[in-house]
């Protein structure tokens, strides 16, 4: 049983919080895979057969987009993420996905593709071999598959174009954002920054943010690494993660109960038809007559009893609802009905 004055766990700060303005950036762009081997976009793609020729065309060679009948090429998306601190010239990996009706980009090379930013920038360039991690066969009617032949990556296929780098030099305060929003924790991390440094430069704004100023000669990195590597004292909230589509519940070890009974009992009702026939008796004037007999039957189960005492915990209850009978779907309109009663000091989240 989990006591209510166990020791609170150690973190570092680095496994909490991120910081203010440090991220990555999505990319997106839309390309052309080209060399396959008779596994690219069919005629009814015509979007393909439209980029292809715009392609040819500045390439000078003119060609009618309506008499293109080539099944080596497929239209494709590229995906990528530009890191925190992407510098010009600097690499990242990128994925290539079909958007036509394409059956495999095996072997496929990705032309020259622009990878754009949420504001419409070129931020990136892609080209090369895609790496794909299954295949695709059919012959005479038989066929088999092994993982997507739809999607590949190209490792370090992407060349950034922009400097994103951020000037740390420059900045006199840097912002701590916890992952999960507690004032206990913010407040932790704000004290033990300022026993660190033996210095009063932290200060926790809300439950989300800490604000660490910088004085002109320190160093924003070291102190950033130094900071990261402080533990402080984690009191993780109690919550249960209730999946109510596939019946799944999550619950952590610190969950408490308070004292209370549950009683369960199911209520099953079943309705059958079948075809009945009536037949008339010998040298009768009567005729045969077919009807439908309806049988109605209910089923209650007897209510089954669970007692919890004060201070239960979670491997309690869930023994005692195995014990009842009770399954996933009953778990979790249990566990509703026992928050609503005061009995649960979790925070209950439904997916």
């Amino acid at each position: 049983m989990i006591g209510a004055q166990e020791a609170p766990r150690m973190v570092t700060i680095r496994d909490i919080t991120t910081i203010e303005g440090v991220r990555e950036n999505p990319l997106i762009g839309y390309g052309m895979v080209v060399g396959l081997n008779g596994t690219g976009d069919r005629t009814q793609t015509f979007f393909t057969t439209q980029t292809l020729s715009g392609i040819l065309q500045r390439m000078g060679v003119q060609v009618p987009s309506g008499s293109m009948r080539v099944n080596n090429v497929a239209s494709v998306m590229v995906t990528a993420v530009l890191p925190p601190f992407a510098v010009h010239g600097g690499r990242i990996d990128v994925t290539v996905s079909s958007i036509g009706d394409a059956k495999s980009l095996d072997g496929g090379m990705l032309l020259l593709t622009p990878l754009y930013g949420a504001d419409g920038q070129v931020y990136a360039a892609a080209q090369g071999a895609l790496a794909i991690g299954g295949y695709s066969a059919s012959s005479n009617g038989n066929s088999k598959q092994s993982n997507h032949p739809t999607v590949g990556r190209i490792p370090e296929g992407g060349v950034i174009e922009k400097d994103l780098s951020v000037g740390l030099e420059k900045l006199s305060s840097v912002s701590l954002l916890l992952r999960d929003p507690e004032f206990a924790t913010a407040t932790s991390i704000a004290a033990e920054v300022n026993r660190s440094l033996a210095s009063p430069v932290a200060r926790a704004v809300d439950a989300r943010r800490v604000v660490v100023g910088v004085r002109p000669e320190t160093s924003v990195p070291e102190l950033l690494a130094k900071i990261q590597s402080l533990e402080i004292p984690l009191r993780e909230r109690s919550r249960i993660i209730v999946n109510e589509r596939t019946g799944t519940i999550v619950m952590g070890a610190k969950v408490q109960l308070s004292a209370v009974a549950v009683l369960h009992g199911n209520l099953s009702v079943e309705i059958t038809s079948s075809m009945a026939v009536s037949q008339p008796a010998p040298l009768s004037n009567g005729s045969t007559v077919r009807g439908t007999e309806t049988n109605l039957e209910a089923r209650e189960a007897p209510v089954k009893l669970l007692e919890l005492k004060e201070g239960a915990t979670v491997a309690q209850l869930v023994e005692g609802l195995q014990k009842i009978g009770a399954t996933a779907r009953d778990v979790v309109s249990i566990l509703q009905a026992m928050k609503a009663a005061g009995a649960l000091q979790a925070e209950v989240e439904v997916l």
